[in-house]
């Protein structure tokens, strides 16, 4: 199997230590800086979770235009496609458990990726993401998917400047912090260019900042074979 058909029968990548270890500090600042309180988002956010508007950092903008990590989103995404979003997120202690669920693509299978960025290592105890492998394309005839069943759901650990990148259909959650040891990391969205007008309407609504209007082509980046 070639890495390409690899990435689309998991459904994910890991990259790790794609972030320069240089730009860790800086991260965790504007991370840190930039923390707002559920009541101050135009949507309120989960009381168990720390969110940061960081959207117009320069590093986190860095960050986004990484080229090994554009080049799995264009492979997955298959056109033309942009940078929807970046958020901070963190859980806090005895917090950040999520059943697990799809985000979905929003109009066809594909057209949305998310990649989220390790600012701190991450594992089981401090709330580290889990995936079910593979589960973004369902098989003709294979029956729902219970999302309280964790039978097939994998564990994700690691190191800080690691990036795990998926199709939103991909099944996941985010664990329980137990320990309250930080798990800092950025959320990212990519969108097919074909979803830029539905964009627009929610860029109040997710409070983004940032411009949106820079397109990146799948054909710019290479991506394994």
């Amino acid at each position: 199997m070639t890495s390409r058909e690899l990435l689309h029968s998991k459904g994910y990548e890991m990259l790790f230590g794609a972030v320069p270890t240089m730009w860790l500090a800086a991260l965790r600042i504007a991370f840190d800086t930039d923390i707002k309180p559920s009541n101050e988002w135009p949507v309120p956010r989960g009381i168990d979770w720390r969110h940061s508007q960081l959207d117009t950092d320069p590093t986190v903008q860095a960050v986004c235009r990484l080229p090994p990590l554009l080049a799995v989103v264009g492979e997955l995404i298959g056109e033309r496609f942009f940078l929807s979003q970046v958020e901070g997120r963190e859980p806090l202690i005895n917090g950040g458990h999520q059943q697990l669920h799809r985000d979905l693509s929003a109009q066809r299978p594909g057209d949305t990726v998310n990649a989220l960025v390790y600012l701190d290592d991450y594992g089981l105890e401090n709330g580290a993401t889990r995936i079910v492998p593979g589960s973004h394309r369902p098989t003709s005839g294979e029956p729902p998917f219970d999302f309280t069943d964790e039978s097939r759901s994998v564990q994700l650990t690691g190191n800080a400047g690691d990036i795990l990148i998926f199709d939103a259909d991909l099944i996941h959650a985010g664990s329980l912090n137990s320990s309250g040891a930080r798990r800092r990391a950025l959320l990212i969205t990519f969108f097919s260019d074909s979803l830029y007008a539905t964009h627009l309407e929610t860029v109040g609504l997710r409070n983004i900042q940032m411009d949106t209007s820079e397109r990146f082509q799948p054909a710019d980046f290479s991506f394994g074979s």
